[in-house]
Parts: structure tokens; sequence; C-alpha cells
């Protein structure tokens, strides 16, 4: 029996930086994983084994819809702990959650005055 050489050995090292790269330009510009893939000569499972390895190490967000944006008060919201101290059990209060006509939600407790409640919704819509 006799065994041929096929071709050179396909084994790369990629750096953290670069796998970050390559699952970050998964859905730009509506590029699939697929096509991804194809572009830098890897399977569509080494991609998604590298998104869940950047997970894992801190360096990938496992929510990429997450988006933080800066907000601007009038006025300061108060102290954040009572003067009294801090209770031993604070009661939880009912969270509210608010979906924007642009696919972006807020989350907030009944506590919040509209007048604040109105600059976030804007501060959101904006962005």
């Amino acid at each position: 029996m006799r065994g041929d050489i096929l071709g050179l050995e396909r084994r790369r090292r990629w750096s953290d930086d670069e796998k970050l790269e390559i699952v970050m330009s998964v859905g730009v510009g509506d590029a699939t994983v697929t096509q991804v893939a194809q572009r830098h000569d890897v399977t569509r499972q080494q991609i998604y084994a590298w998104r869940h390895d950047l997970k894992k190490k801190g360096l990938l967000s496992a929510f990429p819809e997450a988006l933080f944006l800066p907000v601007e008060l009038d006025r300061p919201m108060g102290l954040a702990v009572p003067p009294g101290g801090i209770r031993a059990e604070v009661p939880r209060v009912a969270q509210i959650e608010l979906q924007l006509a642009n696919g972006r939600s807020l989350r907030f407790d009944q506590g919040v005055d509209a007048a604040t409640l109105m600059q976030l919704i804007r501060a959101v819509e904006a962005a």
C-alpha cells in the first residue's frame, strides 16, 4: 500500500486579534459565516469555535446587540445610598421594559420620573 502526500500542512496559528477580526467581520455588509470562512480559508466550525473561545476569554461580548450609550442628565438623580444607611433587605422593584420603534428596548423601575425617562428615550432613539 502506498501513501501520497497531497499538499502542504494546512495548520496555521492565529492570534486572538486575528481571530477577533475574522469573527467580527461576520455580518458586516451582510457577510455570512460561510462567506467569511471562505474568504479566510477556514471552516465555518472554526469560526464558531473561535467565537466561543473569545467569549470565554472575555474578548467578545456575549451580547453583541448590547450597545452602551453616553447619557447626560440635567440634574443629579440623588444619592445611591439612602441617608439612613443600607437596609439589610431591599425589596425588589418590578422592572418595566419599553420596546422602542428602532428595535431597542429600555428597562427601568417604576420610580423613574417622566422627564428623565423622556431624555433616555430620545437619547436611545437618536443613537
